[in-house]
């Protein structure tokens, strides 16, 4: 492994994580980490473990491979420890930036897989080809970048059963990711609040009251047919309205989203032009909050109901970037006494949320759903070794392979996972770009040979490769910075 003072370079935190990973793997660990290893390493989705078997970076049979399935363990607290440890993606106000989604993992032939739930799947041809098939949501946490891309970095993830509160759950979930972001040094007295981000499928004010308590702004999407109170009046705004007395209000006017007349003069205006959206307006109105009722999710609430106040935010742009009609967005922030620059970061910190979106499906088109769903615990080592692949990923230029000898070691990395792709060689590049996701995950056995002294190229005979790999395992190797870790003795 590489020396503990050298930490900053990205292969140096990659080799880190592994052995925290490794020492998260309590039980069977050599065979799950061998496991991690060709996950990363394959080319394509793994449509079945077994399948795993017949690559060279796992040096067993698929019996050890459905033991370490069966009767491995994971240290999940350790895991969410050892993401939260390494270093987080932060907004333009140097902020930590958290999305929470809930994404399906399809199981309609695994009649006997236990706790399946009904996941809502949207239709292609609008909301009346929607269907609810059988599987095991996941509710993902996190951190999102700044800026335009398709890296997320995951911090957690849990299974939702069939008794499960959504909203407990997440806000459990995501007050755990939260103290361990603090715990390891990421957040720190006086820096801002960590802004946690959901989807309209979240209520907004009741995320904020269960996360009451951590250093968190909550935001997320309101219904467009939602109706909210204003904040209530004072003893003299009363008073002057009401001269014949009688008990103040708890709760002010209605703000009806669907009604522009219910509106009146926003607090904050502000208006972006943006490349893919044309012009962005946006409008704030300060202290509003819902009229809460004994019923729903509150009905057992003992005393008397909280007044969430919050600003509401509603966006409203020219056109979509795939051509559709665009429909105004309201959004819903914890956070009260905003100015224009704080309700254009809130917006444009929302838009980030959809980096999520690309993120799962990439994770699972790379490692594929039938490997994840073979036992829950994996999913745990998918997530992992997903982020170990993002690890090694760096700003690099397009034709460093034309320039192997003068690239500095802070872009060595990035060049081993470049993308493989021919790139024409008259093509001026001033400007380093970031690798795909699928590029680097293609590009991660050169990384392993490199590191270990193998290519994972060889022969196609499962025992054949693996004796091979064995054989090349005792050659000297010139570089061991992602070598596997040793068990401890």
């Amino acid at each position: 492994m590489l020396d503990h003072d050298a930490r900053r370079d990205a292969f140096d935190f990659t080799s880190h994580f592994r052995e925290d990973l490794y020492a998260c793997l309590t039980r069977r660990g050599d065979t799950l980490f061998e496991i991690t290893d060709a996950l990363l390493c394959e080319n394509g989705p793994v449509t079945s473990p077994v399948d795993l078997t017949l690559l060279a970076e796992h040096r067993r049979g698929h019996g050890a491979l459905y033991d370490a399935l069966n009767c491995g363990s994971i240290d999940a607290p350790g895991l969410r420890r050892a993401l939260a440890m390494l270093p987080q993606p932060k907004a333009a106000d140097n902020r930590l930036v958290l999305a929470v989604d809930v994404t399906n993992w399809l199981r309609p032939d695994a009649p006997c897989s236990p706790d399946r739930l009904f996941c809502h799947v949207y239709g292609r041809s609008g909301r009346s080809s929607d269907q609810f098939i059988p599987g095991w949501p996941y509710s993902f946490v996190a951190a999102l970048e700044t800026g335009r891309t398709s890296w997320c970095q995951l911090l957690d993830a849990v299974r939702l059963g069939p008794d499960d509160d959504v909203a407990e759950v997440t806000a459990a979930q995501v007050r755990r990711v939260v103290t361990d972001l603090i715990e390891q040094g990421q957040w720190e007295a006086g820096d801002p609040d960590v802004l946690v981000v959901f989807d309209a499928g979240y209520d907004a004010p009741r995320m904020a009251y269960l996360l009451t308590g951590l250093p968190v702004e909550v935001l997320g999407r309101m219904r467009t047919d939602r109706v909210m109170r204003r904040p209530a009046p004072t003893l003299k705004e009363y008073a002057a309205a009401y001269p014949q007395g009688g008990r103040p209000p708890k709760h002010g006017k209605e703000f009806r989203f669907a009604k522009p007349d219910t509106w009146g003069e926003p607090d904050a205006e502000t208006v972006q032009v943006t490349d893919r959206y044309g012009t962005a307006k946006a409008m704030a109105w300060n202290r509003i909050h819902p009229r809460l009722t004994t019923r729903s999710a509150w009905i057992d609430h003992t005393g008397e109901l909280p007044v969430i106040e919050g600003t509401l935010i509603r966006l409203e742009v020219d056109h979509l970037p795939g051509g559709q009609s665009p429909l105004p967005v309201w959004l819903w922030s914890s956070k009260t006494g905003m100015t224009s620059g704080d309700v254009d970061l809130r917006w444009q910190a929302f838009l980030r949320r959809f980096d999520l979106e690309m993120s799962k499906p990439q994770c699972r088109r790379s490692h594929g759903s039938a490997s994840s769903a073979w036992v829950p615990s994996l999913f745990g080592i998918i997530a992992a070794c997903w982020w170990s692949s993002q690890a090694c990923r760096a700003p690099w230029p397009c034709d460093c392979r034309r320039r192997r000898r003068s690239r500095s070691s802070s872009a060595a990395s990035a060049w081993m996972v470049q993308d493989r792709r021919r790139s024409p060689s008259w093509r001026a590049v001033t400007m380093p770009r970031l690798i795909h996701p699928k590029s680097v995950t293609r590009g991660m056995p050169r990384v392993r040979a490199r590191s270990v002294g193998h290519h994972s190229s060889g022969p196609s005979n499962g025992a054949a490769r693996r004796r091979a790999c064995s054989w090349r395992l005792t050659q000297p190797s010139s570089c061991s910075s992602l070598r596997t870790p040793s068990a401890p003795k």
